[in-house]
């Protein structure tokens, strides 16, 4: 390997940092010398200085981005599962320097993000602001009353001085002249008085100019940022097009059986921006701990470029299967994606141990919570300054929520766990498992429909533990395990599967309504069968923010593989249209086996139910789309009734309603103890609105701590870890590269012992 040399260039710019980096490619090249620049929050690449006049092979935003080292010279960045540079330096410490500059870079662009947080940096304060404004009008106000009475007056005098100059007799000469020095006095008094207002609106002008002219240039920076970002995401989006353009070829689908070592793409094609981006349906997931053993992702992947971050199966088409005996689909391809059975054993043993409840016999737990209370709210006060941000930035108030955390919030997926079991009890059907798999990913959705309220922000190292092994057969924990980017580890445990899942989100508020895109990978294992299936979740969108009933709509493409056997299940959640015939809400699906033949298909809606129906033949399509002849539907999945008297309760369900009930013994850090959201339930919104604020303030406090002895520790030229979870740990995946965050399985063991030393304090 050459060696590589790292220069640190100004060029005018203080934030930019430039070097040579070996960048991993694939596996017939290996690693390649990359020139990599790190300005304004981004670290790109390009293959030599000169290409820099052109688009770049590659972007990553640090301000969502993770950066872990290796060795002693190879460390690692990912961008919420988007994205992932594998790099290594010449020598530790010049991997050292990158790191720092990477990390104190992080720094800066979480704390442009946070800016509006953050008022003490360049804007001034809104308050201030408004009352500088006012101050302003005021003498304003002054100058047109004083310019109104130099008219009145003036124009008097002029009046007298002209009868003056018209006197005829002599005696009425000095009864005008009294008059004419009367109007001049009240004229020089009225000057006066426009005279001091000019001189205090020039000084309140004066002193104020300084502090706009920051604002001016505040706001010029930022344009000139948003300008060189989208320019830089206009080049990507370019080379993305180019790439996909080239990876859609019909004859990927019939490769089959190739190890990924001689699948290596001609990284010296100018089309080729991006030579070493894994693929996006295997990146992140929080494994249980001795599945790390296990090939928990694809160890073949079936791609002519290994560089893409594309999968290349198709797309449904608009005119899905519906429920009818004899209809009309498509056969959905998909790629050969294969794990290492041998490797899969290895968890086998660990995952098959049995559940043992910590708690004898079942519980009564309670039915009901307050009702919510009927708050009015000024809806435009809040809204006016949320345009445009990403959802966790913005400071909502409870009157928004509900009174869960987020981890709550997504503990009820398990809700409908008995599709689980029931998958459980076929896995002698590998088609048939699937189809209950795939109505358990879409029994998550269910509770949608009138739970519009926003559940609280989980705080950085918030818990949540849900041991319902006496009566529902499954528990989980779920941890908060970073906070720029957002990111929930989840681990659960059920009589014959296991589930783990990592979930972070891209969300944007737009005015009109809020879009929540999932980013993370759900995983579940049946360990009998070893069929190991991964899923994404689709996007969902709550319209009418502003005007309106709020309303919630899911939509997008799901797939969801089993690893174990290479089948595949595509779901398409449709999108609502006024114009569409289809019915609201509907979800529909094929299953295909590892030859991309339609076994299944399922039908239904989200909110609803969903069905399933063998299929027993595939007629020859007649325009272009085949004709499926299925067996009579089984009812795979139905939605349990919401209680009545739950309406008025957040629209909550049973389960949601026992979520947040306290129990004893939980860590200090879990949910049921997080003060603003219990006063929110009992009723006491006020006091919680001021609680949220002090607990926002103490969470930003302690980043400021972190990131001031982050800079320190760049000064001494040491290395700063920074945060690190508490109940997971940081593991790269041997499949796939990526870290991941592993259960350690420690909970539970200091539950029993009630050792709770490590957690922090993160409560007033």
């Amino acid at each position: 390997m050459s060696s590589s040399s790292l220069a640190e260039t100004k060029q005018g710019q203080p934030d930019q940092y430039n070097g040579w980096l070996y960048k991993w490619t694939n596996y017939i090249k290996g690693y390649q010398k990359r020139w990599f620049v790190l300005q304004n929050g981004y670290l790109s690449y390009y293959r030599n200085q000169a290409e820099m006049s052109n688009a770049c092979r590659g972007t990553i935003n640090l301000a969502n981005a993770f950066i872990h080292t290796q060795d002693s010279c190879s460390f690692v960045i990912s961008n919420s599962g988007t994205m992932t540079f594998h790099l290594k330096a010449q020598s530790e410490v010049e991997r050292q320097r990158w790191v720092t500059a990477l990390e104190l870079t992080k720094s800066k662009a979480v704390t442009l993000l946070e800016s509006d947080d953050d008022e003490d940096l360049v804007q001034p304060d809104k308050n201030e602001l408004q009352n500088t404004l006012k101050t302003l009008n005021s003498k304003l106000e002054d100058l047109r009353t004083c310019n109104d009475l130099i008219t009145k007056h003036g124009a008097a005098l002029q009046k007298a001085l002209i009868e003056i100059e018209n006197l005829e007799n002599s005696s009425e000469c000095a009864t005008k002249i009294k008059s004419v020095n009367e109007r001049a006095t009240v004229f020089r008094i009225t000057s006066n008085a426009m005279i001091s207002a000019c001189n205090e609106f020039l000084t309140l002008a004066s002193t104020q100019g300084t502090r706009w002219q920051k604002l001016l240039q505040y706001e010029h920076e930022q344009r000139m940022y948003l300008e060189d970002m989208v320019e830089q995401l206009g080049k990507q989006h370019s080379s993305l097009e180019k790439q996909i353009r080239k990876q859609l070829n019909p004859a990927i689908n019939n490769i089959a059986g190739q190890p990924l070592e001689g699948l290596g793409g001609d990284e010296d094609d100018d089309d080729d921006f991006y030579d070493a981006v894994e693929d996006d349906d295997f990146k992140t997931g929080a494994l249980p701990s001795g599945a790390i053993r296990m090939s928990s992702h694809s160890a073949h992947l079936q791609e002519s470029n290994y560089d893409s971050s594309d999968t290349d199966y198709e797309k449904p088409s608009k005119d899905a299967p519906s429920s009818q005996k004899k209809k009309k689909g498509k056969s959905y391809g998909a790629p050969n994606v294969s794990l290492s059975e041998a490797a899969l054993a290895g968890c086998s043993a660990e995952s098959a141990q049995p559940l043992v409840p910590l708690s004898s016999g079942t519980r009564r737990r309670r039915q009901n919570i307050l009702e919510r209370p009927n708050y009015s709210i000024n809806l435009w006060s809040i809204m006016k300054n949320c345009i445009g941000k990403e959802l966790s930035k913005i400071p909502v108030p409870v009157n928004f929520s509900e009174p869960l955390s987020f981890l709550q919030r997504l503990t009820e997926d398990f809700e409908y766990s008995d599709c689980l079991d029931r998958a459980a009890a076929h896995d002698d059907d590998a088609f048939l498992q699937l189809a209950y798999v795939a109505a358990f990913t879409v029994s998550s959705y269910a509770n949608l429909t009138l739970r519009t309220g926003k559940p609280f922000n989980p705080l950085l190292g918030e818990t949540y533990e849900c041991d319902r092994l006496d009566d529902l057969g499954w528990r989980a924990f779920s941890e908060q395990v970073s906070h720029h980017p957002p990111m929930v580890a989840m681990y659960t445990e059920g009589r014959n599967w296991t589930s783990w899942q990592e979930f972070t989100m891209s969300s944007k508020f737009r005015g009109k309504y809020l879009q929540i895109i999932p980013l993370g990978i759900a995983h579940l294992l049946f360990p009998r069968s070893q069929n190991h299936y991964t899923w994404r979740k689709v996007t969902t969108t709550v319209h009418n923010i502003i005007v309106g009933r709020l309303w919630v709509d899911n939509h997008g493409d799901m797939d969801i593989v089993n690893h174990h056997t290479n089948d595949r299940c595509h779901l398409k959640y449709m999108a609502y249209s006024y114009f569409s015939r289809e019915a609201p809400r509907k979800v529909i699906g094929i299953i295909t086996d590892s030859s991309g033949v339609a076994q299944y298909e399922l039908t239904g809606t989200w909110d609803d139910k969903l069905f399933g129906a063998k299929i027993l033949s595939v007629e020859e399509p007649t325009k272009g789309k085949p004709e499926y002849k299925t067996d009579s539907p089984i009812l795979l999945w139905q939605r349990r009734i919401r209680p009545v008297e739950l309406e008025k309760c957040y629209n909550f369900t049973r389960l949601a309603v026992e979520l947040n009930e306290m129990e004893e013994n939980v860590a200090p850090t879990d949910s049921r103890r997080r003060p603003d959201q219990r006063l929110m339930e009992e009723g006491r919104w006020d006091e919680a609105n001021d609680v949220k604020v002090q607990l926002e303030e103490k969470q930003r406090a302690s980043r400021k701590v972190r990131e001031s002895l982050m800079e320190a520790a760049a000064e001494r030229g040491e290395e700063y870890r920074g945060y690190e979870p508490k109940w997971f740990r940081k593991e790269q995946d041997p499949q796939t590269g990526n870290v991941i965050h592993v259960f350690t399985n420690d909970y539970w063991t200091c539950k029993e012992k009630q050792d709770w030393d490590r957690c922090p304090d993160i409560y007033l």
